[in-house]
């Protein structure tokens, strides 16, 4: 009998691929939500934020921006991935606890259709969960192949070798 596919070789040779597109996507949705505020104006998120009552609304603004940006750049990159996940989860938990909660789970709320089409609501908490979960199987599992955690990885370990060689010979 054949050995099945999940088991087979070729699954274990590529299953370290297997979070790149995951890195990737949730990077690059972060550093375009944090763009988004920068080119509205931080000025114009502060606002939404001082309407839902968050303390120090302008800093709130400016932090939350700057996280989404560095951590969605430090993301796609593959550096500090477990570090940059903490605030970017945290800015997640806030948003669904303060905002999306009320919707709902779905992220797409169709309340209403005209000629154009469906008219959408305020979406739920369904995208902050998939992004927390996404941070977490990246911080857990680590960023994957082509990442500068990887490269810093295999330099101390390649350093490390040549340290035991050195002391070894000595």
């Amino acid at each position: 009998m054949s050995r099945s596919f999940v088991g087979s070789h070729h699954n274990r040779r590529w299953h370290r691929w297997a979070l790149l597109p995951l890195r990737l996507l949730v990077g690059y949705g972060f550093t375009v939500h944090g763009l988004a505020k920068w080119s509205r104006g931080v000025d114009s998120f502060a606002q939404l934020l001082r309407v839902i009552g968050v303390p120090f609304p302008a800093s709130t603004a400016w932090l939350v921006t700057m996280v989404e940006i560095v951590g969605g750049i430090a993301i796609i990159v593959g550096a500090f991935v477990m570090l940059a996940s903490i605030p970017l989860i945290s800015t997640m938990l806030v948003a669904m606890f303060t905002v999306h909660l009320r919707y709902g789970f779905s992220a797409v709320r169709t309340i209403g259709l005209d000629a154009s089409g469906p008219i959408l609501g305020p979406p739920g908490y369904e995208l902050n969960l998939l992004y927390i979960t996404a941070l977490l199987a990246l911080a857990l599992a680590g960023p994957g192949p082509l990442s500068v955690d990887g490269l810093r990885a295999r330099s101390l370990a390649a350093r490390r070798r040549r340290e035991a060689q050195w002391s070894g010979a000595a």
